[in-house]
């Protein structure tokens, strides 16, 4: 009698596994099902990350959903995910126009893209240059 009722019971719950999604009735996916993309971006005046102090740092939390210390978090996360994190991907916009005053910009990224490990610098000619590149990503 022992074996029936386990029989049963597997039976039973392989009918729901199975048969559970054609019903309608709908199970709540875990929130660990997305890969991370937590990230620390820093900026600061100098030429390269070892000599520039750090002025100013924000968080950019990108999933599941975008959040995070940055000024522009929702549109800094679409605009990563148009270039698949890669930050050289970003490209200046070609309407704003900056002075050629060199005052060089160190911007750095560290964390994870989509599950991936990020580290990422750049200098930049001056703070317009900067805020210059992509929609928003690097104002901050």
């Amino acid at each position: 009698m022992r074996t029936t009722a386990r029989w049963a019971v597997t039976l039973g719950l392989t009918a729901a596994a199975v048969c559970g999604p054609l019903t309608g009735a709908s199970v709540a996916a875990p929130s660990s099902l997305y890969a991370p993309s937590a990230l620390v971006l820093t900026t600061g005046h100098g030429t390269s990350a070892v000599t520039a102090t750090p002025e100013r740092a924000v968080t950019l939390n990108c999933a599941p959903g975008a959040s995070g210390t940055h000024p522009a978090a929702v549109q800094a996360c679409a605009e990563l995910r148009g270039v698949a994190g890669d930050f050289d991907a970003l490209a200046p916009r070609t309407d704003v126009w900056c002075t050629k005053l060199y005052d060089p910009v160190v911007v750095t990224v560290e964390g994870v893209w989509q599950g991936k490990r990020v580290s990422y610098e750049r200098t930049f000619g001056n703070q317009c240059m900067r805020d210059a590149y992509g929609v928003g990503v690097l104002s901050f």
